[in-house]
């Protein structure tokens, strides 16, 4: 096969490593800088549906909610309120128990009278418990945990001749790479950590390790090719050079697709959209990244240093 491009990735990996440890870094640090806005169905709390008639300010309502409750006595978080209908929108009071009655019935009438033109009126209320959230969040860490153990025994069996459970190790690492800088990104844009969180996290470690099986499928290749003509640093250059179209092209089809849905969802305002395919495009760029400039370089670091060494060989009598 011949080569499209000719790019030194080995050469370069110590700028791959800074550039990943300075995103891991940002995306920590902000957790502790922002902190992390769990979602209603993680934290629980309640939900609030009114009905109207004319046009209401969502922002506006908002802020409106948020001193309702102060003036009542009630330190819940106002969070992602959307409008579900022309004259109908939802108000998420996350808290750790629910709102009372005599609670919803003050701030609905706060509101009721803030918003006296509009005709406004509580619909609907119910009570989020965060146990089925805490309960699905929990399956979905151990389904990734899990994923990483089958993933490393995967590799290791696949890919013996490259170094084998090396290699799926390395896979992992990077995999752990990508689902950081996605939980970075939910917290540097002030997104909820909600379902969208792990919906998008899943799909990333989809694609990402699809991208890297396919590079250590080439090298593992052009290892029994050129064993004997080229050096495990070349083999490897070679081996993401020839993959790097498909690499690229898979990637910027989704992207170019997430940065469509994200733009038309901006224009409408739709946030819950946003909360996903904005995170997606990220992590896609990260998983492309990982998989062509971090995993590999990583592998044939730790291959060199802890990899398998030639036998000594022994001396005649």
């Amino acid at each position: 096969m011949n080569n499209k491009f000719n790019i030194d990735f080995v050469a370069r990996k110590k700028l791959f490593f800074i550039i990943s440890i300075a995103a891991i870094a940002v995306s920590i640090l902000s957790s502790f800088i922002f902190g992390a806005n769990l979602d209603i169905q993680f934290k629980g709390g309640t939900i609030l549906t009114y009905i109207y008639d004319g046009a209401i300010d969502q922002s506006q309502f908002e802020a409106d909610a948020t001193a309702a409750l102060e003036g009542i006595g009630v330190t819940s978080t106002v969070g992602e309120d959307f409008s579900s209908g022309r004259n109908n929108i939802q108000l998420s009071l996350i808290s750790n128990s629910g709102l009372t009655s005599d609670k919803q019935i003050a701030l609905s009438d706060a509101i009721s009278e803030k918003y006296a033109a509009n005709n406004i009126e509580l619909l609907e209320s119910s009570d989020v418990s965060p146990s089925s959230g805490r309960e699905f969040f929990l399956k979905c860490i151990v389904a990734v945990l899990l994923s990483f153990i089958v993933l490393i025994v995967y590799i290791a069996l696949r890919f013996k001749n490259i170094g084998g459970w090396l290699a799926g190790v390395c896979a992992v690492t990077a995999l752990l790479h990508d689902c950081i800088i996605v939980y970075g990104t939910f917290i540097i844009c002030h997104m909820s950590i909600n379902a969208n969180f792990m919906a998008v996290v899943l799909t990333i470690l989809g694609y990402s390790i699809n991208n890297t099986i396919v590079i250590y499928d080439r090298i593992r290749e052009n290892e029994i090719l050129f064993r004997k003509k080229k050096t495990k640093t070349e083999i490897v250059n070679m081996s993401i050079n020839q993959s790097l179209t498909r690499s690229v092209n898979t990637s910027i089809t989704t992207i170019v697709a997430m940065l469509a849905v994200t733009i038309v969802a901006a224009v409408y305002g739709v946030t819950s959209i946003i909360s996903f395919s904005l995170p997606m495009m990220i992590g896609m760029i990260a998983g492309a990244y990982s998989s062509v400039c971090f995993t590999c370089p990583l592998w044939l670091t730790l291959e060199d240093k802890i990899g398998k060494k030639p036998k000594a060989k022994k001396a005649k009598a």
